[in-house]
């Protein structure tokens, strides 16, 4: 059912794709599902306010102890949490760990908005997908029971047959196209209950032709030179792409579009 509401403030919690990568901007920042998700809502609701502590890399523990009690402190009308999934990306992943700091997360956040929304990521298709998949599921089956306990909504991305496409994803194989980001701000438009603007944001994209041999190995080269190799590099130096970087719009301020 749509019924058009009235939001009046946004705070986006999470990692990298909640920040909005690979999003990017003319300017070299990125802008990503929440931010037009957030130019969406404020088109309804004039003085419309939105902040994002979304920031790369961080781990569910990391989203728990820095940017959990700073987003139920702001009140916001919709509050988005979108995170475990880096967790489950690791060689080691304890998943009753991520249960009950996922857990801790929802039970923050709850009493203070008006609408939670919890997010069954998207998956590409691929080796990497089939490798880690019994985690993720086991990740989103512990998302659904909480948002049954606590009422949130839950955007299933993770079912949508559009977004698992290869083609929705930027060459790091990790992040959504600018065209996986709007997709997402519209499931997420819709389970907030507005009209649909795009209602076949789900639907598989039409085929097209499949790159030569010689194109998918020159891909696979660049894939594990410029983003396989760091990232593994990384895990074994315990650091992240996050680190020192802060939250990409702190503060609860009435929303500009960066893009206009």
């Amino acid at each position: 059912m749509h019924t058009n509401p009235t939001y009046t403030s946004l705070v986006a919690v999470g990692d990298s794709f909640t920040e909005g990568m690979s999003d990017l901007l003319p300017d070299g920042s990125y802008r990503g599902w929440a931010d037009l998700l957030a130019a969406r809502m404020a088109e309804r609701s004039p003085g419309f306010r939105y902040a994002n502590l979304a920031v790369r890399g961080k781990l569910i523990g990391q989203i728990v102890d820095e940017q959990v009690d700073v987003a139920a402190a702001m009140g916001a009308d919709v509050i988005t949490l979108v995170g475990g999934l880096n967790d489950t990306l690791r060689p080691k992943c304890d998943m009753a760990r991520v249960r009950d700091l996922l857990t801790q997360a929802v039970e923050r956040l709850a009493p203070h908005c008006e609408r939670l929304v919890l997010m069954r990521s998207p998956g590409r298709q691929g080796p990497v997908l089939e490798r880690f998949r019994p985690r993720m599921e086991a990740l989103f089956a512990i998302i659904d029971d909480l948002s049954e306990r606590h009422g949130a909504v839950v955007v299933d991305l993770y079912g949508a047959k559009s977004l698992a496409d290869p083609r929705m994803w930027d060459v790091d194989r990790l992040h959504l196209t600018a065209d996986g980001h709007r997709r997402v701000a519209e499931a997420v438009w819709q389970s907030l209950g507005y009209q649909p603007e795009d209602p076949e944001w789900d639907a598989p994209v039409p085929p097209t032709p499949p790159p030569g041999w010689t194109a998918r190995r020159t891909a696979d080269v660049r894939f594990a030179r410029q983003h396989l190799l760091p990232w593994i590099g990384r895990r074994l130096t315990g650091r992240s792409s996050g680190d020192g970087l802060p939250p990409k719009r702190p503060d609860l301020l009435p929303y500009e579009d960066p893009a206009r």
